[in-house]
């Protein structure tokens, strides 16, 4: 009979639960095997029905029904209560794996009390197998615990283990981050095609097969630098050169580049400790 990992997820929101779907699709473990825990009763109740797993209310209470495997999937001003309730409660054979921005292994083990932890980050297109995952983990962690991560995170789409923890702060600002830059980028372009005089359902389907096409005409050319395939898209005097010539004008490149600084430095202060306002309690102060 095969041997099914007992998982719990701590938080129950999307990439919490494009995790819980992820293994099932690719049925890592049974439904019955799988705790998550979060404080709204009808995201329980939901999740309860959707998927068969069991979901309860205390962080405590979910862990303690678990012998392999703890997911971390909350927002990062969340992790002191998770400190509060979970700190000296994991026992040393269990995996800790996090997918919480910016939080580095050192402020997780002294968090929690404990040392073997997986640190990644994961992007959206997760929820559809589509993502892409890179990861670290700590020393303490064993060859089957970090199979086991890499299953899980396999199951979310690719995955990538890096050599040093730093770039994780790198991939959260680049791949964690960067489904927003490509929907503002979509974002823009439908609303041009608006203004240009299309309907907002055509120009959504003009540039969301654009899109769609390019990179996967990009993908098909197979090494092949990205400025190689621009040139070919741009004749001389033409309308494409034009188009470029206004985004080289206002910055674009610079642009993309200090946003993904900018994540990458807000990664960085959140590892080293630097809170995160929570507006609905500071709405309440």
């Amino acid at each position: 009979m095969k041997n099914y990992p007992s998982i719990a997820i701590i938080g129950a929101g999307v990439m919490g639960e494009a995790i819980l779907a992820g293994v099932l699709r690719n049925k890592l473990t049974r439904p019955e095997d799988i705790y998550i825990s979060d404080p709204i009763v009808e995201r329980r109740n939901e999740l309860t029905e959707r998927y068969g797993i069991h979901a309860l209310t205390e962080n405590i209470e979910t862990i303690s029904n678990v012998k392999d495997l703890i997911i971390l999937a909350v927002k990062p001003q969340q992790m002191d209560d998770v400190y509060r309730d979970l700190k000296g409660q994991i026992p040393e054979h269990v995996l800790v794996l996090s997918i919480v921005a910016g939080t580095s292994i050192e402020l997780i083990t002294n968090g929690l009390g404990l040392t073997s932890v997986v640190r990644a980050m994961p992007n959206t297109p997760a929820q559809i197998g589509e993502g892409i995952t890179v990861w670290y983990p700590s020393k303490p962690v064993k060859p089957d615990q970090m199979e086991l991560a890499r299953k899980v995170l396999e199951a979310m789409g690719q995955e990538v283990q890096v050599k040093e923890e730093t770039y994780l702060d790198m991939a959260t600002a680049l791949s964690g981050t960067g489904p927003a830059y490509a929907f503002m980028f979509m974002e823009a372009m439908i609303d041009a095609g608006v203004h240009l005089g299309f309907s907002r359902k055509i120009s959504e389907q003009l540039v969301l097969q654009t899109l769609r096409g390019s990179v996967d005409y990009y993908i098909a050319k197979k090494n092949v630098h990205p400025a190689q395939l621009r040139n070919e898209v741009t004749s001389p005097g033409g309308t494409t050169a034009a188009a470029l010539y206004q985004l080289e004008k206002m910055g674009f490149r610079t642009a993309i580049s200090r946003a993904i600084w900018a994540a990458y430095e807000r990664s960085l202060e959140l590892g080293r400790g630097k809170k995160v306002k929570d507006p609905e309690k500071d709405n309440n102060d």
